[in-house]
Protein backbone atom coordinates (compact mmCIF):
# COMPACT_ATOMS: atom_id res chain seq x y z
CA UNK A 1 0.00 0.00 0.00
CA UNK A 2 1.42 3.36 -0.96
CA UNK A 3 1.42 6.38 1.33
CA UNK A 4 -0.94 8.15 -1.08
CA UNK A 5 -3.60 5.47 -0.55
CA UNK A 6 -3.48 5.94 3.21
CA UNK A 7 -5.37 8.57 5.18
CA UNK A 8 -5.00 10.45 8.44
CA UNK A 9 -7.78 10.64 11.00
CA UNK A 10 -7.67 13.43 13.59
CA UNK A 11 -10.32 12.89 16.27
CA UNK A 12 -11.36 14.54 19.52
CA UNK A 13 -13.34 12.23 21.79
CA UNK A 14 -15.63 13.98 24.28
CA UNK A 15 -17.40 12.67 27.37
CA UNK A 16 -16.16 10.66 30.34
CA UNK A 17 -12.98 9.57 28.61
CA UNK A 18 -10.16 10.30 31.08
CA UNK A 19 -9.32 8.04 34.01
CA UNK A 20 -11.17 5.10 32.43
CA UNK A 21 -8.39 3.40 30.42
CA UNK A 22 -9.36 5.11 27.17
CA UNK A 23 -5.83 5.72 25.92
CA UNK A 24 -4.76 2.09 26.46
CA UNK A 25 -7.98 0.97 24.76
CA UNK A 26 -7.05 3.08 21.71
CA UNK A 27 -3.45 1.79 21.69
CA UNK A 28 -4.63 -1.83 21.76
CA UNK A 29 -7.23 -1.30 19.02
CA UNK A 30 -4.87 0.67 16.77
CA UNK A 31 -2.12 -1.92 17.21
CA UNK A 32 -4.52 -4.76 16.34
CA UNK A 33 -5.56 -2.86 13.20
CA UNK A 34 -1.99 -1.99 12.16
CA UNK A 35 -2.63 1.75 12.49
CA UNK A 36 0.17 4.22 13.30
CA UNK A 37 -0.07 7.47 15.28
CA UNK A 38 -0.78 8.59 18.83
CA UNK A 39 -3.40 9.27 21.51
CA UNK A 40 -3.33 11.72 24.41
CA UNK A 41 -5.50 13.37 27.03
CA UNK A 42 -6.24 17.06 26.52
CA UNK A 43 -6.40 19.73 29.22
CA UNK A 44 -10.15 20.15 28.70
CA UNK A 45 -10.97 16.55 29.62
CA UNK A 46 -11.14 15.07 26.12
CA UNK A 47 -8.96 12.53 24.33
CA UNK A 48 -7.18 13.43 21.07
CA UNK A 49 -6.24 10.82 18.47
CA UNK A 50 -4.09 11.17 15.35
CA UNK A 51 -4.00 7.96 13.34
CA UNK A 52 -2.79 6.93 9.89
CA UNK A 53 -3.56 3.86 7.84
CA UNK A 54 -5.96 2.34 5.36
CA UNK A 55 -9.33 4.11 5.37
CA UNK A 56 -11.25 0.91 6.16
CA UNK A 57 -9.09 0.30 9.24
CA UNK A 58 -9.39 3.93 10.33
CA UNK A 59 -13.17 3.61 10.08
CA UNK A 60 -12.98 0.59 12.40
CA UNK A 61 -10.88 2.63 14.82
CA UNK A 62 -13.39 5.49 14.60
CA UNK A 63 -16.23 3.08 15.42
CA UNK A 64 -14.25 1.99 18.49
CA UNK A 65 -13.67 5.60 19.56
CA UNK A 66 -17.43 6.17 19.55
CA UNK A 67 -17.87 3.39 22.12
CA UNK A 68 -14.62 3.28 24.10
CA UNK A 69 -13.79 0.93 26.97
CA UNK A 70 -16.47 -0.27 29.37
CA UNK A 71 -16.00 2.53 31.95
CA UNK A 72 -16.10 5.33 29.35
CA UNK A 73 -19.14 7.36 28.32
CA UNK A 74 -18.56 8.93 24.92
CA UNK A 75 -20.87 11.85 24.13
CA UNK A 76 -19.31 13.02 20.84
CA UNK A 77 -16.43 12.36 18.45
CA UNK A 78 -15.31 15.26 16.28
CA UNK A 79 -13.12 14.15 13.41
CA UNK A 80 -11.46 15.35 10.26
CA UNK A 81 -9.82 13.41 7.44
CA UNK A 82 -6.46 14.52 6.08
CA UNK A 83 -3.75 13.12 3.80
CA UNK A 84 -1.33 10.75 5.54
CA UNK A 85 2.21 12.01 6.15
CA UNK A 86 3.87 8.68 6.96
CA UNK A 87 5.66 10.23 9.96
CA UNK A 88 4.73 7.65 12.63
CA UNK A 89 6.80 4.51 13.37
CA UNK A 90 4.17 2.98 15.68
CA UNK A 91 1.11 3.87 17.78
CA UNK A 92 1.76 5.27 21.24
CA UNK A 93 0.48 7.39 24.09
CA UNK A 94 1.65 11.00 24.06
CA UNK A 95 1.47 13.03 27.21
CA UNK A 96 -0.27 16.37 27.44
CA UNK A 97 2.18 19.26 27.30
Amino acid sequence: MTESSKKRLHAIVEGTVQGVGFRMFVVRLATELGILGWVRNTWDGNVEVVAEGEESKLNRLLAGLKVGPRAAFVTNVRCEWLPATGEFPDFRIRYTV
